[in-house]
């Protein structure tokens, strides 16, 4: 037997360990989560501390006996979408999410944040792009890196968690984003249409079918959008959002892409009248005073 290879009975040891701390961990984090905090009413007899495991099978679409045996440490499988489901509902932070998909064994397929495909140099075009609005997006809508206008353009993104930094996922849940976003139905629409096309050469991947369950979960209009089966190619559009900051905006969407396979883009929103320009420029002197920039790391 080689020496990188470890007997049998260990590496089943250690599998049940992991398994025990998986479902130790997952019983402490539901302890912690109280039923107002994912809107369940507290009622007058509960005596669990935090969720109940049906309330967590429940939020997380899937089976209360199922979830009752991952926290009884039972040797079930564990897919990627409901590992993705779980750290949503226990509203896991970001080491807390890479912890659970640690113990069990996966791998998170979510988008990293350090992207490889995005270069100092075009971290450098984003900055020197201001005040355009420009960002670095995959064709899943994850948003990858951005400049400051870009950060304000539909509220605060540095607000956003990096993992839920996603244009499909904004646009159907932040309150903000719909706010901003004029034709907000239109855009809904079309964004389902070209997300769908985009999917046709990753339909196996699990980051892809994860994206499409939550947003199936999380927004009806999605589910609607999804149904109609529309697919459009990708193509450049004026669009109008509705700054708090300066007023309204029309701009014109150029998506610029980065490699030949149609994978990572550069989305600008070049304005097209002056009025326009002056209130971007307005825009960039409002958020120059920020000295942090996750988007884009001076």
């Amino acid at each position: 037997m080689s020496e990188a290879t470890p007997p049998r009975h260990m590496a089943g040891a250690e599998t049940q360990i992991r398994r025990h701390e998986l479902a130790v961990f997952l019983r402490s984090r539901r302890e912690r989560i109280t039923p107002e905090q994912v809107g369940l009413p507290r009622g007058r007899r509960r005596r669990t501390p935090g969720l109940r495991r049906e309330e967590v099978a429940q939020l997380s679409a899937v089976g209360v006996t199922w979830y009752t045996w991952l926290e009884q440490a039972r040797d079930i499988q564990v897919s990627v979408q409901v590992l993705d489901a779980l750290a949503r509902t226990l509203r896991l932070d970001a080491g807390e999410r890479a912890h659970l998909f640690q113990l069990a064994g996966s791998t998170d397929p979510t988008p990293a944040a350090e992207c490889p495909s995005v270069t100092p140099a075009l971290r450098r075009m984003l900055r020197e792009l201001e005040p355009i609005p420009a960002c670095i997006q995959n064709s899943r809508y994850d948003i990858l890196a951005y400049n400051r206008t870009y950060a304000r353009l539909l509220g605060d993104l540095d607000a956003v968690p990096p993992e839920d930094r996603n244009c499909l996922v904004l646009i159907h849940t932040d309150p903000a984003w719909r706010a901003a976003i004029l034709h907000l139905d239109e855009s809904r629409r079309l964004m389902a249409a070209k997300f769908r096309a985009s999917m046709a050469g990753h339909l196996t991947e699990p980051a892809w079918k994860m994206l499409v369950n939550r947003l199936k979960t999380e927004s009806p209009e999605f589910r609607e959008n999804w149904e109609r089966y529309e697919v459009v190619v990708n193509r450049g559009k004026t669009k109008q959002f509705l700054n708090p900051s300066v007023g309204l905006l029309t701009l014109d969407h150029t998506d610029l892409w980065l490699s030949p396979d149609f994978g990572a883009r550069m989305v600008t929103y070049v304005p097209v009248d002056a009025e326009s320009r002056e209130r971007l420029e307005k825009l960039r002197e409002l958020v120059s005073v920020a000295s942090v920039e996750p988007g884009v790391p001076a």
